[in-house]
């Protein structure tokens, strides 16, 4: 069986029905273990953080669990059809254990986070229980599994003074790209968001400790680094006193070993004219900006607490495009949101037409226990807000359709991320448009024998159609 997730890079992984590895040190054995990563990329930087620490003490990865001891299964808690991805991801892996097939089921992440007791009662067969602030301590946890000599089936933290480190990184990702995290947790108490209730209040990395992260990355072969956090634009607030986002592109534009950083989760306030000149002039920040707006409605957006209106997101697009050269936005939108009304609805429509977002994703409502949102009135119907969503996205279509036709006869640098599978001469990749796993592909097909192309390359491509939200090119 397969699981949802990459094998780690530059890992010696250990094959199916050997004898476990043995620590030289200590001559303890270790196990093989398989992972199953969900969420978002700040959560899959977690998952990393702990392969690299079961990784140093011995243990190993293999990307089956046919060939695991164990399992860790880091999961996300943010809406409903996340919860119910991990549950059912928990609930395979707990089979597998009922059958014999592993030997313990370890779960992390900002379910275990929000859940905690409720997640072992309703699942007992889960043998540890490991919450967003704890994963420092997974090594532990699976030694004492391993012992027999278990005292703790639950961990559960405070966040921590000072931001953990992510730099005990075993990737997960390809290796010429990687994400960023410079802060954790999130001071904005948006009514339908719980994640400051599963990630704790903002606080950021020191700028020190990012640049050091950064540069190890780059040394270790990273070209793209995607800059990641709950709320983008609020970084250093919390450490300095003001945001320091600005300072901290500054620094971060002079690594010379990376070539492209990428900007996700901004939010529509502390955006200044000092900051978007840096955006501008900066060398390796490619001009693409992940701004989720959530909705234009006034009504709505105060209903949301986004301290923010229509008029102000507008002029922070049209300012943001006026002065970025090329400039790709993305974001996302919420239907369906308690007192959602037609008119509501349609001044979003209206904010979406207006703004011609390159990349925009659209949700339902989801009810998240113990938020302002689950306890207000005028609850719309599941099946309005679904209309509602497809109503925006075929908007949203012909918008990003049109785009893409409009890219056809151009030339763009294309970061090749992986051979296509069973096409020999033909390539996946992304432009400076295009964000990792969320955005649309680049299919590149090998013109000249003797100008291979190769996974990690940034290569000068000519798009030659558009397929819907892809793009086919030929490398030149």
């Amino acid at each position: 069986m397969q699981l949802p997730i990459l094998p780690q890079n530059n890992v010696t992984v250990a094959s199916p029905g050997t004898d476990p590895l043995i620590d030289p040190e200590t001559g303890k054995p270790r196990g093989r273990y398989a992972v199953v990563s969900l969420g978002c990329p700040k959560n899959l930087v977690d998952t990393e953080q702990m392969l690299g620490r079961l990784d140093a003490d011995g243990y190993r990865m293999v990307d089956s669990v046919d060939g695991a001891d164990f399992v860790v299964v880091n999961t996300c808690g943010f809406i409903d059809s996340a919860r119910d991805e991990s549950m059912a991801a928990i609930d395979e892996m707990l089979a597998l254990k009922r059958d014999g097939k592993l030997r313990n089921v370890v779960v992390t992440g900002c379910l275990a986070e929000r859940q905690q007791d409720k997640l072992l009662e309703a699942r007992p067969d889960i043998d540890a229980l490991v919450g967003v602030f704890g994963r420092n301590d997974i090594v532990s946890v699976v030694d004492e599994l391993y012992s027999g000599l278990q005292e703790q089936r639950t961990i559960f933290k405070p966040a921590a003074v000072n931001p953990l480190s992510d730099a005990m990184r075993s990737a997960v990702t390809p290796r010429h790209f990687a994400y960023l995290k410079i802060s954790e947790g999130c001071d904005r108490l948006c009514t339908f968001c719980a994640i400051p209730k599963m990630r704790g209040k903002h606080f950021s990395k020191p700028i020190e400790q990012i640049i050091d992260e950064a540069k190890r990355l780059g040394d270790s072969g990273v070209r793209e680094i995607v800059v990641v956090a709950q709320d983008t634009t609020y970084y250093g607030m919390d450490r300095y006193g003001e945001p320091r986002l600005n300072q901290l592109l500054q620094e971060l534009d002079k690594i010379e070993s990376v070539d492209w950083i990428r900007l996700m989760y901004f939010y529509p306030m502390y955006i200044d004219d000092a900051l978007i000149d840096t955006l501008a002039s900066a060398k390796r920040i490619v001009p693409y900006i992940d701004m989720p707006l959530q909705h234009a409605s006034d009504k709505m957006l105060k209903r949301m607490a986004r301290k923010t209106t229509r008029a102000l997101q507008t002029d922070i697009v049209q300012k943001l495009r006026s002065r970025i050269d090329s400039l790709v936005m993305r974001t996302t939108m919420i239907t369906g949101f308690p007192g959602e009304t037609e008119e509501d609805f349609v001044e979003l429509m209206d904010f979406v037409k207006e703004s011609r977002f390159e990349n925009l994703g659209v949700f339902t409502y989801s009810i998240e226990e113990d938020t302002p949102a689950a306890r207000l009135p005028n609850r719309v119907d599941p099946a309005v807000a679904a209309r509602r969503r497809d109503d925006l996205m075929e908007l949203q279509q012909q918008i990003a359709f049109d785009w893409n036709d409009s890219r056809v006869g151009g030339i763009e640098e294309v970061l090749i991320d992986a051979e296509m599978p069973e096409q020999e001469g033909v390539f996946i990749g992304r432009t400076r448009s295009e964000a990792p796993d969320v955005d649309g592909l680049i299919y590149v097909s090998q013109v000249a024998p003797d100008s291979p192309v190769e996974v990690g390359q940034i290569r000068p491509c000519e798009i030659v159609a558009s397929q819907g939200y892809d793009l086919v090119a030929a490398a030149t």
